[in-house]
């Protein structure tokens, strides 16, 4: 069941969700309005011709670092990871869900290709995969509104939440855009 903005509000009252900063101007009917941080990594293709799933990424990606008052501008066809500037968390009870804002969908923004899901137990600041599959350049903004959170109920409270001992998790806690870790998998 996805939480109504009355819900919400009681369960970041009561800790069970976790917002830092948040506002209730961002309170929508049933999310929350979440804004783009000024950190972005970016690939760097003039040292890298290839991706192996099995090696590290980091030496993939350049770090980016917005400037007060500049654009991070996303070329059509260009893939970048930014960050949501919200921490957000979830307890063992709730899941979160990550969905684009339809203005920008209109405008040919793809904000998160695949991993938009707040496990159980995980508090960080949501990485975006941003793709612009549109004609024209985008021009992105810092503390511009860029996704919507919204929250559902477990069936009941998970038994390991993410994070805990075995289960891989790559990207616990994180407050940085980081970049795949998927060669943890082999």
């Amino acid at each position: 069941m996805i939480l109504s903005d009355k819900d919400i509000a009681k369960e970041i009252k009561g800790g069970e969700i976790t917002l830092k900063p948040f506002s209730r101007k961002h309170l929508q009917p049933a999310s929350v309005d979440l804004h783009l941080d000024k950190q972005f990594l970016v690939f760097n293709t003039i040292e890298n011709f290839i991706i192996d799933v099995k090696a590290p990424a980091e030496d993939l990606m350049t770090p980016v670092e917005l400037k007060p008052n500049k654009p991070f501008i996303l070329h059509p066809g260009e893939f970048a990871l930014g960050l949501i500037l919200e921490e957000t968390g979830v307890s063992n009870r709730l899941v979160g869900r990550l969905e684009g804002k339809s203005s920008l969908g209109r405008l040919g923004l793809i904000i998160h290709t695949t991993a938009g899901y707040l496990d159980p137990g995980n508090s960080l600041k949501m990485t975006l995969e941003l793709f612009n599959a549109g004609p024209l350049p985008i021009k992105l903004y810092y503390k511009m509104p860029i996704a919507q959170m919204a929250f559902e109920y477990l069936s009941s409270p998970c038994e390991r939440p993410y994070g805990s001992e075995g289960l891989n998790s790559k990207y616990h806690g994180d407050m940085r855009p980081k970049a795949s870790a998927m060669h943890k998998n082999f």
